[in-house]
């Protein structure tokens, strides 16, 4: 019997990718504060074909190198810092929503997120999702040697919770990390595959796949009944 769900966040509940885009948005806008810099719509348009054309550790330096800005690491920290730290203009999609409020009526949820952690607090608030989750755990705060794929998040989950694996299910999006410590703890995993996500690698660890994979997350709870 399943009694709780877990959810990863980005790509998962809302599209990463529209996070992202206010994020470059939030950057270019400092950029076009700086002498003789063009516009902030060239600099997003810049950093937009970089990142959305697979660049996605040397975006800044790239986009600044088409744009003949100079930069030095003090001003590539800088955009760094007001990427992670802008508030982001997202929205929980009303798919989500729907599905979060049919789901917290019957289980209880909780949420797992890495990444760092001033900007996935600002996501949880923009999104406005805080109310749904009995539990949110955010990795960076547990140390970075504790994101994904550790199963320490995990276990903090079901001891906060008193739940057992067995009776758990946890969805996500990205194979590479996400399902490995769930898989090994003994809980149903399912990969939702966004149209729009970022992470599309496979993985090559043996306990790397979802157990159960769906395409939009209205299916998740006719999935849920089934287990």
């Amino acid at each position: 019997m399943i009694t709780t769900v877990v959810f990863d966040l980005d790509d998962t509940l809302y599209d990463e990718i529209e996070y992202c885009r206010t994020g470059f948005t939030a950057v270019a806008e400092l950029l076009a504060e700086l002498p003789q810099a063009p516009s902030a719509g060239s600099i997003f348009s810049a950093l937009w074909n970089k990142f959305t054309a697979g660049n996605r550790k040397n975006t800044f330096n790239a986009a600044l190198d088409e744009l003949g800005i100079s930069y030095d690491d003090k001003l590539i920290d800088e955009l760094v810092n007001v990427y992670r730290s802008h508030n982001p203009a997202i929205k929980l999609p009303q798919d989500s929503r729907d599905v979060l409020c049919e789901l917290r009526a019957k289980y209880t949820l909780a949420l797992i997120t890495d990444g760092f952690l001033p900007a996935q607090q600002l996501k949880v608030k923009s999104l406005g999702i805080e109310k749904y989750f009995k539990c949110i755990v955010y990795t960076e705060q547990l140390g970075r040697e504790f994101w994904k794929p550790s199963p320490t998040g995990f276990k903090k989950i079901l001891q906060t919770l008193n739940a057992k694996p067995e009776n758990t299910v946890y969805i996500a999006d990205n194979e590479k990390k996400d399902f490995i410590a769930p898989n090994k703890l003994g809980f149903f995993t399912v990969q939702l595959i966004r149209h729009k996500r970022l992470h599309t690698s496979v993985s090559s660890d043996p306990d790397g796949q979802a157990q159960h994979v769906i395409n939009e997350i209205t299916q998740l709870p006719a999935l849920l009944e089934g287990l």
